[in-house]
């Protein structure tokens, strides 16, 4: 039984490990074109129908029926209970720092936190971490890849979307738990949870994304952004945040830019996100 236990976890970490030996370190510069927009959109639509007729009135209900004291003491356990995800991936980064300070953080959150429903961690000045195998594979040097608007699970890259499969698989207590046990699909409860959670919080912003001029622009770019301070923890250089935006551009031209919202607004004025 324990030598069975511990080739399953052999098999698990060995190819991991093997091909952080093997990575690079060079950072690939992000990428600001969009060459499978009209697929991307279609899935956007797709999703926000989905997201309309299913996952928005479930976290509607949720936060109706719970209050805020609730659903933060909810949201902590979940993020404290994903935390090995970004302990695993802070090793494999070879960021043993952080990777002790998130397996501190974890540790004080389960105990003096009964079980991460609360959060003395951070009162300690124990600083969140947020890492995954896409962060990974970006520090590693692999190239951002085409954006891409993933079904059910929104936006992410050729590069990020790896995330999903390795994370779950190897570091996911949840999906791990889901995975080795067999409750008649109560197993999968957990993940539904903290999906309902995830959504909930997501209320308060459905503002910005109303007042966007492109709300597909708005995501493709907010989530572009978001992962540039990931990737270099908050600080991204100057000349990349430039290159993002394209300010580096001779041909850039913001008046250009803000015309070209109004002529999209006067042409998709149903699509335009706007309240009605």
């Amino acid at each position: 039984m324990r030598h069975s236990l511990r080739s399953a976890l052999l098999g698990r970490w060995l190819p991991l490990l093997a091909i952080a030996m093997l990575a690079g370190c060079t950072i690939a510069k992000p990428r600001t074109d969009d060459p499978l927009e009209k697929y991307n959109r279609g899935i956007y639509k797709f999703n926000e129908h989905v997201d309309k007729a299913v996952a928005r009135p479930v976290a509607v209900g949720y936060r109706k029926v719970t209050n805020p004291p609730v659903r933060r003491s909810v949201s902590d356990f979940f993020t404290n209970i994903r935390m090995p995800i970004t302990v695993a991936n802070d090793l494999l980064q070879a960021r043993p720092k952080q990777a002790l300070q998130s397996s501190g953080r974890f540790l004080v959150n389960l105990t003096l936190g009964i079980g991460g429903f609360f959060d003395p961690a951070s009162q300690l000045g124990i600083p969140l971490e947020d890492n995954d195998f896409g962060i990974t594979l970006a520090r590693w040097g692999v190239p951002e890849g085409d954006f891409l608007m993933v079904p059910l699970a929104g936006p992410s890259t050729v590069r990020d979307i790896w995330h999903l499969p390795v994370d779950s698989y190897f570091f996911d207590p949840l999906s791990i738990y889901a995975s080795n046990h067999s409750y008649g699909g109560l197993q999968y409860l957990p993940q539904v949870m903290y999906l309902v959670t995830l959504r909930s919080q997501l209320i308060d912003a459905e503002g910005f994304l109303q007042s966007a001029y492109d709300p597909y622009v708005f995501i493709r770019d907010a989530y572009r952004q978001q992962r540039l301070y990931e990737i270099y923890d908050g600080n991204p250089p100057a000349a990349i945040i430039e290159q993002m935006q394209g300010l580096n551009d001779q041909n850039f031209d913001p008046e250009q830019l803000l015309d070209q919202q109004h002529q999209w607004e006067n042409k998709h004025p149903d699509d335009s996100g706007k309240p009605k």
